[in-house]
């Protein structure tokens, strides 16, 4: 409509010859182009479907030819009314050269948003693959080792730790596309924990604080586990004396919240230094792409601790 009443006020002003009747002019014009506009809007959604089992071209170029059936059958009326007057000029053919024009323009910049759309969503998935892809070589060697050194004595435990690590490869593994119940998710975090404790032992120790959330809230794949990652790599492994790990999930006025909280290390220290910055950066940007500024991550410390939570909106289908 914005590009109808646009091509009315340019051919108005191109055959104005008394600014005194612009507006009357304006008017009448324009009520005869949106009923074009309206009329070629209305009957390529209902030809919608035929078209999106086509290719570009064919849609593109059966849309226009729509475009023009619709300014023929629209300028006949009107000369049969008396709307529009044959003064000698071809109206049809004039008004048919003049749809043509303005809905091929309309038609290509359709298809060039497309384009660019279709092209944003493809770098979005690329990066969201490669945010989600990323496991610490360090993690992975480790949990080999675990597995390794356990096999002579508890190979039962061993091949517990080898499953839960394939779990977790496997969740990175997924398609960008797929999001999952938020228990999937706590579940890969326990995965996670149940590796490293038997790596750490009795330095480490998780609390779980759970409030009630809905039972079908899914979030994007790996968006939790990250943080718990990040706590034992930062906060438990610094430490000689280990420390706890504190996992909070509740739902808070409609949101979501998820929180991480570890023992703080100490400021300078080599592992801050090359620290939280980014895994935290990875999942900004991961809410950022999935929920714009409905969703937001903050760290603090406090207490001793350092605390990230995670604040989004509970989404129960997959987007």
């Amino acid at each position: 409509m914005l590009v109808a009443e646009f091509a009315a006020v340019i051919l108005v002003l191109a055959r104005l010859e008394s600014p005194v009747r612009f507006w009357e002019t304006l008017g009448s014009t324009s009520l005869y182009v949106q009923w074009n506009a309206l009329a070629a809007a209305g009957l390529l959604c209902l030809v919608r479907r035929p078209l999106e089992g086509m290719s570009h071209l064919a849609a593109g170029l059966t849309a226009w030819l729509l475009i023009l059936l619709v300014v023929a059958t629209t300028t006949e009326v009107a000369l049969w009314a008396g709307a529009v007057t044959d003064d000698g000029t071809a109206p049809l053919l004039r008004h048919m050269a003049i749809g043509g024009l303005v809905g091929a323009m309309v038609l290509h910049y359709l298809y060039l948003r497309h384009q660019w759309e279709a092209r944003i969503a493809a770098e979005a998935e690329a990066r969201i693959q490669a945010l989600t892809s990323r496991i610490r070589p360090h993690f992975l060697f480790n949990s080999l080792n675990t597995a390794a050194a356990l096999i002579p004595q508890r190979p039962e435990t061993a091949e517990r730790v080898i499953e839960d690590l394939a779990h977790l490869l496997r969740a990175g593994m997924k398609n960008v596309a797929h999001w999952h119940r938020l228990e999937e998710e706590l579940e890969l975090v326990a995965a996670y924990l149940e590796i490293e404790s038997l790596r750490l032992g009795k330095r480490l120790k998780v609390d779980w604080q759970r409030k009630p959330v809905p039972g079908a809230c899914r979030v994007p794949t790996l968006i939790l586990q990250p943080l718990v990652e990040n706590a034992v790599y930062h906060g438990i492994e610094p430490s000689p004396e280990g420390g706890t790990i504190t996992i909070l999930v509740s739902a808070v006025r409609g949101r979501l919240r998820l929180e991480v909280r570890n023992p703080a290390v100490a400021a300078g220290s080599s592992r801050q230094s090359r620290g939280n910055h980014m895994a935290l950066a990875n999942i900004r940007e991961r809410l950022e792409l999935a929920f714009g500024a409905l969703a937001r991550i903050e760290s603090e410390i406090r207490d001793g601790e350092y605390r990230v939570r995670i604040l989004m909106p509970i989404v129960e289908d997959t987007p």
